[in-house]
């Protein structure tokens, strides 16, 4: 069921048109992911839904009895709340909810045969179960824990910082969950474990979702369809982020084939035009401007296909990549290196060589200290105690403040401060539009003042100043917030091809693996762990020994009387004997049937007979039963096994 449509959008900015004539549906269920370059109208396709913005031509035909909720960039507060009082001011209708269910269900047990009273509480009972509302109070409790908001609980949510408030309006929407959620880069200002928990709770509690995000294993992990905007236009692909990519590029070979048909037959009316008196009779006046049509088509998609292909190929770069050079230049020499904070120890006794050419990603927690790290080798602060050894090279460096960008300038004048349109890049002159077009600056940005762009547009030119400096050591805090998916490709791409060193603040785990060659993990108390694997192995196996270690734990507290039972139990059920015999079969029959929709998904003769939106419908749905009946199997299994035991 559709909950929002929007028919023939048409919307601009003074003479900027951001949508021409697009239509967006957004159903029940699904978790759209909405993506593209800064400024092309993701975040003005949102206000358009919420109704914060007006089409200045189309339809919006949206559900009225639907609650839409918005994750706000800067959420506001009433100035006398608490932190746990602001999450819960938030469920004040689902709690009035549960109360007036209490009350209904003791009516009920002096008055079980009125109708009126039944109806009212099979309607409070569904509404608490659409919003999953039962136990509240244990819910508020575990977001104040995962998102680490538990020591401020009690402080004036004012008095938060500004990333931290986010935390708090995101704990209360996904309480809250209303009918349709719209979040704007929910990630930023998260660290990796947080990010695990939101997708959990968005996943567990079957959110409606309209999501912007350049968080690609987020994309990955949560879109059930990604949604791009490009060249004012709507193209939808269905599945995660690996999904967008294979399906866009299968959509580039199409379009690439379609453009050599395409000059074939211009080809051919190219030479009846050009015999001329045929072309100019009344009659042929039609297909002489059909040749003029396909003259104009033929500029335009050579332009759209090279797009598409730079893309594809800045995510085809490879994430290992091997050393062409020899790392024995030593950068950074710390010794027994300690540093705290009042009541807080951020590294304790760190003893570690940075190396030319080592490519250093900083993980863990938030507060842990990863900043202070990057501080203390810049020299900005000093150590407790210990030793910070530099050898004789130069370093760039990149914050999230942006310190070194002049708002009352011209985008020229920041490149060029002495004059001229030439600017020095790793040595080498070269035309500054030339330069900033390689970081999708079009040439009318030039006269732009820094203070007229948003913040993703001052993060590009914030790591394009910083890229064109011939360096030996970059140090970057945070690179890619408030950037697009296509600048952060591009800024892989460079950092992938940069000779020297580079130490890195990141929580998005995709330009990790992509750039690290090496992880600083803050394990908290100080404690720094080194280790080579990427970032996603380290995570799933530190998952796997966390889940292993709680298993452990509730084995040794097992009480004596449950061992004792399973001790006499000495057979399997009737029901569950049934269900080991007869769920292989199943399994199989569900493998096959999934074996067959995915070989239909890689014929594009197939998917276009049966419908792409249909087969990966009953793809999500055989997957769903073949992951309830494989957990339910290994239950059995293991019951069988201890019985045997």
């Amino acid at each position: 069921m559709a909950l929002i449509d929007l028919f023939n959008i048409k919307k601009q900015y003074d003479i900027k048109l951001l949508l021409d004539d697009v239509s967006f549906h957004l159903s029940e269920g699904e978790r759209v992911a909405i993506v593209g370059q800064n400024g092309c109208g993701k975040s003005t396709l949102m206000k358009l839904i919420t109704g914060e913005e007006e089409p200045d031509d189309g339809k919006r035909v949206i559900n009225r009895s639907i609650q839409i909720e918005m994750l706000q960039q800067q959420p506001h507060f009433e100035a006398n709340l608490t932190t746990r009082e602001a999450i819960e001011n938030e469920l004040t209708e689902l709690q009035n909810a549960k109360k007036e269910y209490q009350k209904l269900t003791e009516a009920l047990a002096t008055d079980f045969e009125n109708s009126a009273l039944l109806n009212q509480h099979a309607r409070v009972s569904a509404y608490l179960d659409h919003h999953n509302a039962w136990n509240l109070d244990d819910k508020v409790e575990r977001v104040l824990q995962e998102f680490r908001l538990k020591a401020y609980e009690n402080r004036p949510v004012i008095t938060l910082s500004g990333g931290e408030q986010r935390r708090v309006a995101l704990a209360s929407l996904i309480l809250k969950k209303p009918d349709i959620l719209l979040l704007d880069e929910p990630t930023n200002h998260l660290d990796v474990y947080m990010v695990e928990f939101l997708e959990e709770m968005l996943l567990k509690e079957k959110f409606t979702l309209l999501l912007i995000s350049h968080d690609r294993h987020f994309i990955d992990s949560i879109a059930s369809r990604v949604v791009e905007i490009d060249n004012l236009e709507l193209v939808s692909y269905q599945g995660g982020y690996q999904s967008y990519l294979r399906q866009k590029e299968e959509r580039m070979h199409t379009l690439k084939k379609g453009h050599d048909n395409l000059l074939r037959l211009l080809k051919q009316e190219e030479s009846w035009l050009s015999k001329g008196v045929r072309a100019r009779e009344k009659r042929n006046q039609g297909r002489k401007k059909r040749v003029f049509e396909l003259r104009d088509e033929a500029k335009k998609n050579p332009t759209l296909i090279h797009k598409m292909m730079i893309e594809l190929e800045r995510e085809k770069k490879h994430f290992n990549r091997e050393e062409s050079v020899s790392r024995k230049k030593m950068l950074f020499d710390l010794e027994n290196v300690n540093y705290s904070v009042p009541g807080k120890l951020l590294i304790s006794n760190l003893t570690t060589r940075i190396l030319q050419r080592d490519k250093i990603a900083i993980v863990g927690y938030n507060g842990s200290g990863k900043s202070t790290l990057l501080r203390l080798m810049l020299g900005r602060l000093q150590p407790d105690s210990g030793q910070i050894k530099q050898g004789d090279f130069s370093i760039g460096y990149f914050d999230q403040h942006r310190d070194m960008l002049d708002d009352d300038k011209r985008l020229i004048e920041t490149f060029c401060p002495d004059g001229g349109d030439i600017i020095e890049v790793q040595g080498k002159n070269m035309h500054v539009f030339g330069y900033l077009k390689s970081f999708l600056f079009p040439k009318e940005f030039l006269d732009k003042k820094i203070g007229m762009l948003s913040g993703g547009e001052k993060n590009r030119v914030a790591l394009a100043l910083l890229l064109a400096k011939k360096v030996d050591c970059l140090i970057m805090d945070e690179p890619t917030n408030d950037l697009d998916i296509q600048t952060i490709n591009i800024l892989e791409e460079k950092l992938i091809n940069f000779t020297g060193a580079i130490l890195f603040v990141s929580h998005d785990r995709y330009f990790i693996d992509k750039i690290a060659s090496k992880l600083f993990i803050f394990k908290g108390d100080g404690a720094i762990e080194e280790s080579y694997q990427s970032y996603s192995e380290y995570l799933s196996l530190e998952k796997d020994i966390n889940e292993l270690g709680k298993l452990e734990k509730e084995v040794h507290s097992a009480k004596p009387k449950e061992v004792k039972r399973n001790k006499i139990k000495t057979k399997l059920s009737y029901k569950d004997q049934r269900d080991l015999d007869m769920l292989p079969e199943q399994i199989d029959d569900l493998e096959n049937k999934i074996d067959t929709i995915n070989t239909c998904l890689y014929d594009p003769e197939c998917y276009q007979e049966k419908g792409l939106e249909i087969l990966m419908q009953e793809l999500e749905e055989l997957q769903k039963k073949y992951e309830e009946i494989g957990d339910r199997y290994l239950e059995v299994l293991e019951l069988q096994e201890e019985l045997e035991g």
